[in-house]
This record gives C-alpha cells, structure tokens and sequence, in this order.
C-alpha cells in the first residue's frame, strides 16, 4: 500500500494522488489486518435551509489489501489488487465524463452480457479465476447445445437473462458436472450476476432463489488407495517434474491443497520440534480455524529438503507451475503407474483423509490435520471409508451356504 498514510479518524486514508480524481480511491482499515477499498464520489453541493453541503456517495469495491503485507505473496496480492481498484477508479471517471452519471449506466444495459462476462475476468485477478472462466465457457456451451437459446450466441442483453432460463442453466450444468462441480461453477455464474446488478447493469437478479443443492457428506472425486500410491511414488517417466512430483506426494501425506503446497515457505517449517505451522489459504482471515500444525517425519523433512545458499525463510518449498499444468502432468504420470482413476490434486486431500481413517485415526484428529471448523466436514471420509469396507466384503467369492 501507500509508504506514507494519513489516516482518518474513521480509518481511513486517501490512495487517490491526484486531487482532480472524481471518483477517488480510498482504503478502510479494518480490525483484521486488512483494508477495504472503497471510491467516493463528488457530485457538487446541495443548498438547504441556508446550509451548503457537499453532495458524496461511496461505493464499496469488495476488494481487500493486508494493511501489513509479511510475505512476497501478499505483498504482490496487494500490488494487484491495487492495480484492478484502480482500473475501476479510471473506468467510473470515464463514465462521469462522457455523459453524466445516469445516462451511460442506462447505456451499458444494452451491451452483450458474455462480453461483460470476459471484462469481468480480464479484471479479475482472484485465486477463483479459473472457475469463473469455466463459467463463461459453460454458459456459452449452454447457449449452444439448448436450440431454445442458439439465437443468444450472437449477443444476449442483461434483461434477457431470465428465471426459466437460469432454471434450465442449472438442470445443463448437472448433466456436465457432478458433485460439487456443477455447484462451484453456479456459485462463480451468480457472482458475476451479483456483481452487474451492483454496477447497475441489471435491474433483477434472474439466479433469485434458484441453488444447486448436492450432498456434502458424499465423497465424489476418485481416492488413491495405499497400494496406488506406493504404485505412483515408484513410478517415473522421461522430462517429468520433480516439484510436481514432490509438491504432489507431500500432499498425499498431509491432505494439504493445491493452494496451501504453494504457498509454503521454508519460514512455515519448525525444523528443531519437526513441525510445519501454517494458515489455510481458503480461509484466510474468514475462520478461526485456519491455521494448522502437522507433524513432520523423516520423509515428509526429506521432501522440504532445506534452504539452498542465497534463499531465505520467504522462499518457496515447491515452486509449483500453474494448478492446470500440474494437473496435466498427473494424468501422464497416473497413466504411467497403469492406475485406471481421475485424478487430480485435491484428490490428493481426499486420498489422504481416507487412508488415515481407514488405518484407525480419530475423526477429531483428521479434522485438526485437514483444518476443518467442524466434524460435518471430516463425516463425508468416514462414510467412504465405510464404503470401501464394504467394497472389500464384496470383493470375495459369493459364499455358497447350501454345504454349510
């Protein structure tokens, strides 16, 4: 953030650094660690009972910067939030001065919604990017594959977006997804729509009331048994990635997303207790729980290795390529170990839950090392374990009792 800050006595400060900006962009410090950014607007002044007044209004940017950034992570978070805010600022000005507020908000209701759509994305610079891309693309194979609504792929007003078509929106994207695919990728549709209705680009929300329900305490991606992965650890194959293929192991023996391996510092790591101490970046600064300690062991230390001359404590244990790259390289190695599943990095977390259950570990216990706030999300790896007992059972020859 700003080197220098004049703070408020409400909390907050100016970012703005030319005085003639209108909107101005601000920040609010909250009690979190965090700052909200916000643009005030100036829209002259207002005569009453002898009394001038100036004429203000705020808009909340729903964007947060760490008031204190400690890591590179967060410093370049803050960096391109900062950059996105501004872009908002430049484009609001824009609006007040080519022709009145009011008129161009009008004016942009009849845009295309899918090109909206991919603004919003080139703007947007979250770690849910990916699935709000899928989102666009899904809507757009929607149009598509529904003869009702082909005639929309040419362009598709904001009004025109309605409560039937969202309806049938949902119902396509159960057919193409299962789990909690088809839910995630709702959830990323009606944050755009949320998002146009805020700026003024919608007048209703056409997603109002309709959710995509599924059942949480279902495991539903693929797991990796005990023998598998002992199968993909001594498997290999030409111009593989070794920091895949430790960032990848590592999480089968810690459940640690995708996300969390990432971001992993040689400053996460207790050597001497021989623990890794770190905060769960999905629920950063939202939980109480968020932060987790595992117990390091001989080879879960050997896969950290130590830090190289020249690195220090902010230094990344596995510099991961992109979460799509790293999951192209596991389906090459999964083929390669002659393993017949879908597998993808979370399902490294699932894999883990499942086998230590399966070996006897508390619930409670697997909640700490996985994170969870709340036994209900530990539940749905005791009801796969029970299934894959009962798979076992199964497995035997049928039993003939007419000799017994």
């Amino acid at each position: 953030m700003a080197t220098s800050k004049h703070v408020r006595s409400d909390n907050t400060y100016l970012l703005s650094t030319d005085k003639t900006d209108n909107p101005k962009l601000y920040a609010r410090i909250l009690p979190d660690g965090r700052e909200s950014l916000y643009l005030e607007y100036y829209m002259g002044y207002n005569r009453a009972d002898g009394i001038v007044r100036v004429n203000r209004h705020k808009e909340l940017l729903h964007l947060y910067t760490y008031t204190n950034p400690r890591t590179p992570i967060e410093r370049n978070q803050n960096k391109e939030t900062l950059e996105l805010a501004k872009k908002i600022r430049f484009e609001r000005s824009q609006q007040l001065l080519e022709s009145g507020e009011g008129y161009r908000l009008k004016k942009q209701r009849q845009v295309d919604f899918i090109e909206y759509f991919q603004t919003y994305i080139d703007g947007y610079t979250k770690k849910d990017k990916r699935m709000i891309e899928i989102a666009l693309s899904r809507f757009k194979d929607f149009l598509s594959d529904t003869p009702e609504y082909t005639k929309y792929l040419k362009g598709i007003k904001p009004d025109q977006l309605t409560r039937d078509m969202m309806l049938d929106f949902t119902e396509y994207l159960q057919t193409r997804s299962k789990g909690e695919g088809a839910k995630s990728i709702y959830q990323r549709f009606k944050k755009v729509v949320n998002f146009a209705i805020e700026h003024d680009m919608m007048v209703k929300n056409p997603c109002k009331g309709i959710t995509i329900t599924i059942d949480e305490n279902i495991l539903t991606k693929d797991v990796l048994s005990q023998d598998e992965i002992v199968k993909l650890v001594n498997t290999h194959y030409p111009f593989e990635s070794a920091v895949i293929r430790r960032g990848f192991i590592f999480s089968l023996y810690t459940g640690l997303r995708y996300c969390d391996v990432k971001g992993l510092t040689f400053g996460d790591v207790d050597y001497s207790n021989r623990l890794l101490m770190f905060e769960q970046d999905k629920t950063k600064g939202h939980s109480a729980n968020s932060g987790v300690v595992i117990p390091l062991n001989d080879g879960l230390l050997a896969l950290i290795g130590q830090p190289q001359e020249g690195e220090g404590k902010d230094t990344l244990i596995f510099p991961l390529p992109s979460h799509e790259a790293c999951n192209k390289a596991l389906k090459r190695w999964v083929a390669r170990a002659g393993i017949n599943k879908h597998i993808t990095w979370h399902c490294a977390r699932h894999s883990f839950a499942t086998n230590i259950l399966s070996n006897g570990a508390n619930i409670k216990t697997v909640a700490s090392l996985m994170g969870h706030s709340s036994l209900k999300y530990t539940e749905k790896y005791t009801r796969a374990v029970d299934k894959l007992k009962a798979d076992a059972i199964d497995s035997l020859p049928a039993l003939d009792t007419t000799n017994i």
